[in-house]
């Protein structure tokens, strides 16, 4: 059975940032919802692909050489390998498709990681 995925009825489920959650899986992905706010670490993905998609707000994402900015219905794909940092004056709600092996933290790790649960 198909089931319909509401998506500001699953960012009203959560309040916390920068802690990603899985809204779907599909093949070897995951579907991810994360509300943003302040700036994130430096990172990068060595094995995976991210998908950005911004849903509410404006997102900038820093990279070494510049910056892409997103409002709402635009979407970026961070290459694997590209130093990334996003960054959010205000609160962004943000759409992540990504492998389901990938963390928010990248090649940086610490105390930033969340293991993303799901909502």
């Amino acid at each position: 059975m198909l089931q319909k995925i509401t998506l500001a009825a699953k960012f009203d489920l959560f309040a916390d940032h920068w802690q990603p959650r899985i809204a779907a899986e599909l093949n070897d992905s995951h579907l991810k919802l994360v509300k943003l706010q302040g700036e994130f670490v430096w990172h990068l993905h060595e094995t995976e692909d991210e998908l950005f998609l911004v849903v509410k707000g404006i997102l900038v994402i820093r990279l070494r050489d510049g910056e892409v900015r997103l409002g709402p219905c635009e979407c970026v794909v961070v290459p694997r390998g590209v130093e990334h940092m996003p960054v959010a004056a205000e609160e962004v709600h943000l759409v992540l498709l990504e492998p389901k092996t990938t963390t928010n933290t990248g090649s940086a790790g610490g105390e930033r990681t969340a293991a993303a649960q799901w909502v």
